[in-house]
């Protein structure tokens, strides 16, 4: 009896108190826990029959945020649908592919970029109307925000089958939180008609793209405006450089970064009630039908993007472009 005593209270005290593990075992502790269970949205609110039966999830498009480069930065809930849907569309199956095997998943994958697409929608729609769970990925981030998936998602909401966001990882917000920059109001990815706006801008721009990138930022906002240039956020080079535009041309005129770059730039100071010049509207309506916006898609913008009453910028665009 005493031995027994003895064994209860060392066991208890074993559990009271927890052994620190070494950091490379914690790691390896953690990434081997296992997943969850395969269970569909719904079966927490059903009966426990109902949960007991159901092991899949409920058809549907599931759009499945995924690491932007640190593979930890992942949900429990996004390792879930991974697991228990009947295919993953992936933009790289082979860079998908070293997530899923760093969870142990093996659901298949199938190849879905901007390059077949438009081909793969309609095998994809029919599977769907069958009744499947498919998932949708992307290279990094939130699949159909400046990736593949956005045409796919528009085609199932309008043929009444449930999308479903997965939420994870965003470049945008990631960089935008550390930045330091005004984080009240922002907009995201439009470089056209933007310099006069009031609220810090965000954008994601491919490393090969950064020179001229920023030779145009500082054409059209000016050389002493504030900017953040973050970049492979979450990675083991993780790099946040802060400055004026014009410090960043010369800083990066040498230098050719590598990895995911997203770029943020403080907004104007010009009171937002300031009314721009007709030279001015003339200007920005030209620059955009040059790059082959529809009249009305320009005047669009750039009453957006100023304090100009649209219908004046129609009015203007009519009178300088005709019908």
């Amino acid at each position: 009896m005493a031995a027994l005593l003895r064994l209860q209270a060392l066991f208890s005290l074993t559990l009271a108190t927890p052994r620190r593990l070494p950091s490379h075992l914690r790691c390896a502790a953690a990434v081997a826990s296992p997943l969850p269970r395969c269970l569909p949205a719904s079966a927490s609110n059903g009966s426990p029959e109902q949960r007991a039966s159901e092991t899949d999830l409920e058809s549907g498009l599931y759009l499945v945020a995924t690491p932007i480069g640190n593979l930890e930065d992942i949900t429990l809930r996004a390792l879930r649908v991974l697991k228990c849907a009947h295919v993953i569309l992936s933009e790289d199956t082979r860079h998908s592919g070293k997530l899923l095997q760093h969870y142990n998943i093996k659901t298949p994958l199938l190849s879905f970029h901007k390059f077949n697409e438009r081909e793969r929608e309609p095998i994809i729609l029919k599977r769907l109307h069958e009744g499947e769970a498919i998932a949708v990925i992307s290279d990094a981030g939130t699949p159909g925000i400046s990736d593949p998936g956005m045409e796919l998602a528009r085609l199932c909401a309008t043929e009444k089958i449930p999308v479903i966001p997965i939420p994870g990882p965003s470049a945008a917000i990631a960089a935008l939180s550390a930045s330091g920059l005004p984080t009240e109001e922002f907009t995201f990815a439009r470089l056209e008609v933007s310099a006069r706006e009031a609220v810090t801008q965000i954008f994601y721009v491919p490393p090969h793209g950064i020179h001229q990138f920023l030779l145009d930022a500082a054409s059209s906002f000016g050389n002493s405006r504030s900017c953040v240039i973050a970049r492979e956020i979450t990675k083991l080079h993780e790099e946040f450089w802060r400055g004026t535009l014009g410090e960043a041309n010369e800083a990066f005129a040498t230098r050719q970064p590598k990895g995911e770059i997203t770029i943020l730039i403080d907004g104007s100071s010009i009171s937002i009630d300031e009314t721009p010049s007709d030279d001015f509207l003339e200007h920005e309506l030209r620059e955009l039908m040059a790059k082959g916006h529809a009249l009305s898609t320009a005047v669009k913008l750039v009453a957006e993007a100023t304090s100009a009453k649209k219908k004046d910028v129609y009015a203007l665009a009519l009178k300088v472009f005709g019908k």
